[in-house]
């Protein structure tokens, strides 16, 4: 039985546009479909759509719980004036979301996925990357294979941002989600996705200190697979138009911004879906 929209895969290892629906009006079975095609492709991109928030929302919740249900991702505050690129701690979390990252692994329970909207967005620069951690576990070379097996790391954004020059400031505004976990999770560098059964490696900027590994060592190998991992064809860069909805696999792929003038505005909506705390809990390191 043929799908009710049309799936045309993107150039790599992973990810489709996906036209001719409109998510907003889905029937329960052609969702269905729609949800056994994101497994397959980690990476659904839907032009065109203009969804509403409580339509974000609505589709975000099809997916699973929310763990946030939306928020805005962008430079631009409520009265419409441009943030100050230095020294604004939203800047300092859209600066640090430039590296690579999955979402929320820094919490006990790391996040499903997340549905994603274009409202505004720079002419040049901010796109968003994605790389798949599925091919990337598969291009290990026997060597690194052997490095990582059984190993862990923590996770946290406070060390994240930190490494960054955007240290935790007790009571600031950046004091907020994520940045007030005191023991960060051990995650295993190698996880089995809990749908798909792809083991698929779990790392990004929110990672470091593998235990039983000096420090200079943990971070030398967590950027190596990191440059093994995210590059052609494992990565896809999508410019956004506005209007563009996507939905990625979080247990898969990992994602950054890219950089663009933040003089200019960009304006984003994130929804976060929740993680399953049978299958995305990890204790305190």
């Amino acid at each position: 039985m043929s799908a009710p929209f049309r799936t045309e895969p993107l150039p790599a290892s992973f990810g489709a546009r996906v036209t001719d629906l409109a998510v907003a009006d889905l029937a329960d079975a052609d969702f269905a479909a729609l949800y056994r095609t994101w497994l397959t492709y980690g990476l659904l991109i839907f032009p065109g759509q203009h969804l509403s928030r409580d339509q974000q929302v609505a589709f975000a919740r099809r997916f699973g719980a929310l763990e946030i249900e939306i928020t805005p991702i962008s430079n631009v505050r409520a009265d419409g004036s441009v943030r100050p690129e230095d020294g604004d701690d939203v800047v300092k979390v859209l600066k640090g979301n430039m590296g690579w990252h999955c979402d929320s692994t820094y919490m006990p329970v790391q996040a499903k996925g997340a549905v994603f909207t274009a409202h505004v967005v720079p002419g040049a620069g901010g796109e968003t990357d994605w790389a798949d951690m599925a091919a990337a576990h598969d291009a290990l070379t026997p060597a690194l294979r052997a490095r990582v097996a059984g190993r862990s790391a923590r996770h946290s954004l406070r060390y994240s941002q930190g490494k960054v020059g955007h240290a935790h400031q007790a009571g600031s505004a950046y004091s907020g989600y994520g940045m007030t976990v005191e023991s960060p999770p051990l995650r295993p560098l190698v996880k089995r996705h809990p749908e798909t059964g792809r083991d698929c490696l779990m790392i990004g900027r929110h990672a470091f200190g593998i235990p039983g590994l000096p420090p200079a060592e943990s971070e030398a190998l967590l950027e190596e697979l990191t440059a093994l991992a995210c590059q052609p064809p494992r990565t896809w860069r999508h410019s956004w138009t506005p209007g563009d909805a996507v939905v990625w696999d979080n247990r898969r792929l990992m994602h950054r911004a890219c950089p663009w003038d933040m003089a200019i505005p960009r304006v984003m909506y994130h929804s976060r879906i929740a993680g399953d705390p049978v299958s995305e809990f990890a204790a305190a390191g």
